[in-house]
């Protein structure tokens, strides 16, 4: 029995999701401590973050418990699948919100803190409940999910500066081609659920493709933004532009053919594009401190 619960609570936690928010936070504060790196402060944020982060995942499912039931890839989850209670998972998120956000005020700094809980409230109060309304809520959603790397730059004792614009741009229009690709291979789940996540144009015409070409055309130059804040170098920008072409190239395939198998390459495409260009990222900017 603890052992069920304890898989319980690792499925509301969204550990996959959780790790990958985690690793920008580290590529964030790497890039920038400027040199003064610490692995006690970067955990320490990354502690604090993480807290927040999955009081995020808690409290989403705690609204969401309804719909949850309408999906089939979400009907089994703990909440709707009757093995936590809603009350429970209510009462844990909070928990996990409050040990966060005063570690980050503690053991951090004041503006970590800040941009965190502003984070927890703009991804529950408006992002979630959004999407039974508009496929807006993807603009929202993406900005929550582009705070991570902001939140380590701040927690290495960076200002809201030229530097977390790029790292914010970067995360923030890389999420659009692959969040409407997944979209897309779930989209009955979506419609059955109530839940209005793609774009419509021109009717009931799925303007899903048009606006992934659209924002994989603009990370191109957006990613470009950290060479040109001198975050990293030559490596870097070779990685970016090429990473960047064939995330386009993927993109514009699924505009031709909005098919699952088509949505599938392109989610993959941009999972492989994201921690390449993190990755390069982080060495390039060694190279620079060396």
């Amino acid at each position: 029995m603890p052992f069920t619960r304890l898989g319980d609570y690792m499925q509301l936690s969204k550990p996959r999701i959780a790790a990958m928010g985690m690793v920008a936070v580290a590529v964030g504060y790497f890039v920038g401590c400027r040199g003064m790196f610490s692995l006690a402060e970067m955990l320490s944020a990354c502690f604090g973050i993480a807290s927040v982060a999955i009081s995020c995942s808690f409290l989403n499912q705690w609204y969401e418990q309804d719909t949850d039931r309408h999906m089939a890839r979400t009907a089994d989850r703990p909440v709707p699948g009757g093995r936590v209670g809603p009350a429970e998972v209510l009462a844990v998120g909070l928990l996990l919100m409050i040990c966060g956000i005063v570690w980050l005020l503690v053991a951090v700094n004041t503006l970590t803190a800040i941009l965190a809980f502003a984070t927890l409230a703009l991804y529950v109060a408006a992002y979630t409940p959004l999407k039974r309304v508009s496929s807006l809520c993807t603009v929202i959603g993406a900005v929550s999910g582009a705070m991570p790397p902001v939140l380590g730059w701040t927690a290495a004792g960076g200002s809201l500066d030229g530097g977390a614009l790029a790292l914010f741009l970067l995360l923030f229009t890389w999420q659009f081609p692959h969040f409407l690709a997944i979209a897309t291979i779930y989209r009955k789940d979506y419609e059955s659920a109530g839940l209005r996540m793609l774009p419509l144009v021109r009717g009931e015409s799925n303007g899903a493709g048009f606006v992934g070409v659209v924002y994989a055309c603009v990370l191109i130059p957006v990613s470009l933004m950290v060479w040109h804040q001198d975050l990293a170098g030559n490596l870097y920008l070779t990685v970016a532009l090429t990473g960047g072409v064939v995330y386009l190239i993927s993109s514009v395939r699924f505009l031709l053919d909005q098919s699952k198998e088509r949505a599938r390459q392109l989610v993959l495409c941009s999972i492989v594009y994201l921690p390449t260009v993190l990755l390069t990222m982080t060495w390039d900017h060694y190279r620079l401190l060396s």
